[in-house]
């Protein structure tokens, strides 16, 4: 048994356990230490994933590879900056508790668990280690209906969603022998081979998962929970879990089940048409931003799977990259709605970034090129992560696909176009409160990010190949 090879998920559970004593111990507000240390772990877990041993562990049910090394970097990345944005935001939304960055580091767990998964066990485990995080942080504000209301909607629907994962899980082994992604991929060597049961479970299983990343027709949960929930909460839920959940997407899809494209393609093809257009049109009436966002990002989860559908190692080197952009971009502009407060509250409408240009041009900047990025216009990030997974459907010969990508950021563009035109056209609303210093350092890191990556993506393509090759191997 190769326990290194989950060093870092150790390191970091422990690491947990230890912020949980201090913060129990001390009699005194331990929120603001309890942050700082958890970000630190974070930091130290990316450090241990870069140099953790390649290879499978636990009899096969774990591996290390550069997929799971790219894709962890990412979700701790998200999750450490999530933290940070959390900071000055607990304090007027009466959510300081410690227990707040805790569950946001054991949340970060269980979607480093998921994206390492080799076996069907190992991979529902990571779900729910997430999964049940998530439920509490949604709720967390206990003072606030909403925030309860979040909190209930996501976990009942979250149960069912299990449900239909757990049942898929099922169904795959009852018909394949094998809770191992290698051995049921050797079972499906020939696809003649699969069962009407099999491809059933795998449509479960598709459901399930579907559900975590919001993606048509599972997302009726996203605009409620995505309003409701504390705003730092929502860009953590936004970001790594998405992330974690379309890598853990990936994997199953590629490796257990990669020789019957043929059987789930077209069912693929469906989700991503449906998340693109209900994600474009749905967003155009939205007048609160954080529902705004939730359709946004259903759209965006539309576009990633695009590459999927395609099924080839450019199709997912296309999923990870537009991940890649995504996360930054996103993070980025939940720290400039964090931002909005007024005499203390926090606003939420578009008409409330009226004229912002004039009050605060710098987050109005930010906030601008964010909107440029996530419909997909050059030279920002979001246009090169939409390249990616465009071309790789055009090389399939998927010219439907990438049509219907295009026709929807299209329209997509106009709700992003319309809050640039209300920040620098509109009349000047009453200005902001005066942003925290970390909230400025994340909107100003994810800007310059977004804005200067086009001109060098070199890296990050290399990285997403070699991580997508590993899929095929």
């Amino acid at each position: 048994m190769n326990w290194t090879t989950a060093l870092p998920e150790l390191v970091l559970a422990l690491s947990g356990m230890g912020i949980l004593v201090f913060g129990v111990l001390n009699k005194r507000d331990t929120f603001q230490m309890c942050s700082m240390l958890v970000v630190g772990a974070m930091l130290v877990g990316g450090m241990l994933v870069l140099n953790a041993p390649s290879g499978a562990g636990f009899n096969g049910q774990f591996t290390n590879d550069a997929f799971s090394e790219f894709t962890k970097l990412l979700i701790l990345a998200a999750g450490a900056l999530s933290v940070v944005v959390s900071l000055d935001y607990a304090e007027h939304a009466n959510i300081r508790r410690f227990e707040y960055p805790i569950l946001m580091l054991y949340g970060t767990i269980g979607m480093m668990l998921m994206v390492s998964s080799t076996n069907m066990m190992t991979m529902y485990v990571g779900v729910e280690l997430m999964s049940l995080s998530i439920y509490v942080l949604s709720a967390f504000a206990r003072d606030e209906l909403r925030s309860s209301e979040a909190g209930l909607k996501y976990f009942v629907l979250g149960a069912l969603a299990s449900g239909l994962l757990l049942y898929g899980v099922s169904l795959v082994y009852g018909f394949s022998g094998s809770m191992d992604f290698t051995k049921i991929a050797t079972v499906l060597a020939d696809p003649a081979k699969a069962s009407t049961g099999l491809v059933v479970g795998i449509v479960f299983v598709v459901a399930g998962l579907a559900f975590k990343i919001s993606a048509v027709p599972f997302h009726m949960w996203a605009p409620d929970v995505y309003e409701g929930a504390p705003t730092p909460v929502t860009a953590f839920m936004g970001t790594a879990p998405k992330v974690a959940a379309m890598a853990l997407l990936l994997r199953v899809m590629a490796s257990p089940f990669g020789h019957l494209l043929a059987q789930w393609q077209q069912l693929i093809v469906l989700v991503a048409v449906a998340s693109m257009v209900l994600g474009a049109f749905a967003a155009i009436a939205q007048k609160n931003i954080k529902r705004l966002m939730a359709y946004s990002s259903i759209g965006h989860i539309g576009y990633a799977l695009i590459g999927l559908a395609a099924g080839t190692p450019n199709g997912i080197r296309g999923v990870l990259f537009y991940l890649f952009t995504y996360v930054f971009m996103n993070i980025g502009t939940f720290a400039c709605i964090i931002a909005m407060r007024r005499k203390g509250r926090s606003v939420e409408g578009i008409a409330d970034l009226a004229g912002l240009s004039s009050t605060d041009p710098i987050m109005a900047l930010w906030l601008a090129v964010f909107m440029f990025s996530m419909a997909g216009i050059p030279p920002f990030g979001g246009f090169l992560g939409k390249y990616f997974v465009f071309t790789a459907a055009v090389q399939q010969g998927m010219w439907g696909l990438a049509v219907i990508g295009v026709l929807t950021s299209v329209v997509g563009a106009f709700y992003y176009i319309r809050i640039i035109k209300v920040m620098y056209f509109d009349a000047p609303a009453e200005a902001f409160d005066a942003r925290p210093a970390s909230l400025s350092f994340v909107a100003t890191a994810s800007g310059l990010f977004t804005t200067l990556f086009f001109f060098y993506p070199a890296p990050v393509v290399a990285a997403a190949e070699a991580a997508a090759k590993v899929l095929f191997k």
